[in-house]
């Protein structure tokens, strides 16, 4: 049975070269980087070496990257220590940003009685800066937090003016970019971003490693205690394998960056055009089909199929051997349905499947054509 990887949004194929450079690293520094002697030493050398060549990327400094288990932790140790040790009181996000944040915000209220505030949002999914601005004026000792590029549909937030915005009136500005690094470029002393969180395994990198930039002297403290790992702010023996691993498939995200987005660009336009050829009615969620709003590697399609025959489209598809998603993966599980969607989409056409498609380096134009027959042959 043929076998097509449309789900990069949820996880990415690792690069050879990041396994192999994982597998030299367990067989030969398995020193703890906590320890004094020559395998310890080793370690940490490595380490430190990943640490540097990751903050360059963002012209940042090599000491406000801190290594987590990925991006959800992340966003926790940058929020959560923002409102307990920072005297933040309100919390400015949107209803469709990734429940790493949304759960997060909702229990610091319950916790610390901290504000949370949602921004408006215009027609597909597009923040409000006027509405914004306008919670930023009545509320001081606040945190914004705001996605760069949305998991589900793809929307583009613009970075600059929303920390530039927050800026002006003192807010401290937190982004979850788990989607974006290693598919744009952020430097940190042109935007000035508190703090961002990132996932390895979303740039062809292993799974269970990330990173929090958080920008020096920011005063927060750990979210994880017990040793001093990561000066200090995350306890636990680093997970030395994974962090080269991430270091290798971010430099190689960034050497191939135009070219891997002019590529995967091309990929998105020709799935566009196939399926509104293909399939009549065909539309498309938030600002997924316009390639100057969203990311080039995201299409959240409603699809022009009968209720009736909606429930059976995830399952038919998989017997097909194709991978995509239904709302997130992080809860395909759930029987409620996106956030996301339920907040950005029309009721006419909620009763309708909807389905993710997310495209890495690895995927093709027959590929493409494989799903959109499938569908068409489905939807008749």
């Amino acid at each position: 049975m043929k076998q097509v990887y449309f789900d990069s949004a949820a996880t990415t194929q690792l690069l050879p070269e990041v396994v192999e450079i994982m597998s030299k690293t367990l067989t030969n520094n398995y020193g703890n980087p906590s320890s004094s002697h020559g395998f310890g030493r080793s370690a940490k050398a490595l380490m430190e070496q990943s640490r540097k060549q990751i903050a360059k990327h963002f012209n940042a400094q090599a000491s406000e990257i801190v290594f987590t288990s990925g991006g959800t932790e992340a966003d926790n140790l940058c929020l959560r220590s923002a409102v307990r040790d920072l005297g933040i009181n309100t919390i400015i996000t949107s209803k469709i940003e990734h429940h790493a944040v949304l759960h997060t915000a909702e229990q610091l209220q319950r916790e610390y009685d901290v504000n949370v505030q949602y921004v408006n949002l215009l027609e597909h999914g597009g923040i409000d800066f006027k509405h914004l601005e306008e919670l930023l004026s009545q509320h001081s000792k606040a945190i914004v937090t705001l996605m760069h590029i949305n998991n589900e549909i793809g929307n583009k937030l613009d970075l600059q003016r929303a920390v530039v915005l927050s800026k002006k009136y003192n807010a401290l500005f937190h982004s979850d970019t788990v989607q974006s690094v290693g598919h744009y470029k952020i430097d940190v002393t042109e935007t000035p971003i508190d703090y961002f969180a990132a996932s390895a395994h979303k740039f062809h990198g292993p799974k269970g490693v990330g990173f929090a930039f958080i920008r020096k002297n920011s005063g927060l403290k750990p979210l994880i205690f017990g040793g001093e790992q990561e000066r200090g702010l995350r306890a636990g023996t680093e997970s030395i394998h994974n962090i080269v691993g991430m270091n290798l498939a971010l430099e190689k995200a960034y050497d191939h960056l135009e070219e891997d987005e002019e590529n995967i660009t091309d990929l998105k336009q020709y799935f566009i055009a196939s399926l509104m050829s293909a399939l009549p009615g065909v539309s498309f969620n938030g600002f997924s089909g316009e390639l100057n709003q969203s990311t080039y590697t995201v299409i959240n399609t409603c699809l022009p199929i009968a209720p009736d025959k909606a429930g059976m489209l995830q399952f038919q598809l998989d017997l097909k051997g194709i991978a995509c998603s239904r709302g997130s993966a992080c809860q395909s599980g759930s029987n409620q349905g996106s956030h996301v969607l339920n907040e950005v989409v029309n009721s006419e056409n909620l009763v309708k499947p909807s389905v993710r498609f997310s495209l890495s380096k690895f995927n093709t134009k027959d590929e493409i054509d494989y799903v959109v027959s499938v569908l068409k042959e489905f939807a008749s």
